[in-house]
């Protein structure tokens, strides 16, 4: 299982860093997405890098503004959250996905077909 964490309230602009991490295997070999859902809106896919941390994806309403990496040694992968706003309230997944299937893509998120999940961690920005 994953195990998400590092929500939290914070203000317009403020920033927040969230936690992936692998309880029982390794992230070696999966890619990491993250997901996040609003308030009676659809699930929406925000990122993933793969097991390689090499290329990595962005949704263009968070591009410039979230940065993702992974330690493999350490079984984590962060999304560090900047410039945060109220439409970024949410709450926010971690996903992995098998590379032996699939691997970060666009067409990887658009589907959000995951192997592993994490429980959601709360994120609330206030105006």
């Amino acid at each position: 299982p994953l195990v998400t964490s590092g929500g939290g309230l914070v203000h317009v602009g403020g920033s927040l860093r969230l936690s992936c991490a692998a309880s029982g295997h390794a992230l070696d070999g999966y890619t990491i997405a993250w997901f996040r859902r609003a308030p009676e809106k659809e699930r929406e896919p925000l990122s993933c890098i793969p097991s390689d941390g090499g290329d990595t994806w962005f949704v263009d309403s968070v591009k410039g503004r979230f940065t993702i990496s992974r330690d493999n040694g350490e079984n984590i992968v962060y999304l560090q959250m900047n410039n945060l706003q109220p439409n970024d309230t949410a709450v926010y997944y971690c996903g992995a996905a098998d590379e032996t299937y699939y691997y970060c893509s666009e067409g990887l998120m658009g589907r959000g077909v995951m192997d592993y999940w994490g429980q959601g961690t709360q994120v609330a920005v206030s105006s």
